[in-house]
């Protein structure tokens, strides 16, 4: 029992380790540029650089008009992923009502609208009557998706 809590605790602890806050002038130049632009429409409130499907990204996290704008850029300085906070009455009636059935009378804490190249998805961070924190993610139709 006491080997199985210590590898959960090692395997836990490797997911967080492969994130790491950055600052502007330790980004690759065509991140570094994105990010300059990015600055030119919002705030920068911080950078990390993290290895996905073994792949280095940066993420920046931004403030847009008091709202929370993340996105993913690649080490060419794409932008690979958006992470918009939204209201939920503003995305697709089948999501919202999906996240409010996944909510089951809980607290539903934030709301995002997540776009990769064509792909919409609206995640939402809940507290259903449970208590026990999640997230949970559905398409404009309401149906679940991962990606």
């Amino acid at each position: 029992m006491r080997s199985i809590l210590v590898l959960s605790l090692l395997v836990t602890g490797l997911g967080f380790a492969s994130e790491k806050k950055v600052k502007m002038k330790d980004l690759p130049p065509p991140v570094r540029k994105t990010v300059e632009e990015l600055g030119k429409t919002s705030t920068i409130v911080g950078l990390a650089k993290e290895v996905e499907d073994g792949k280095t990204v940066y993420e920046a996290e931004t403030k847009v008009n008091g709202k929370t704008r993340d996105l993913t850029i690649d080490s060419e300085g794409k932008i690979v992923t958006t992470e918009d906070e939204v209201t939920i009455d503003s995305i697709p009636a089948p999501a919202r009502t999906a996240i409010e059935k996944a909510a089951a009378g809980g607290k539903i804490t934030l709301v995002e609208k997540v776009t990769k190249g064509n792909e919409v998805k609206y995640e939402a961070a809940i507290i259903p009557k449970s208590g026990k924190k999640k997230e949970v993610s559905f398409n404009a139709e309401g149906s679940p998706v991962k990606w």
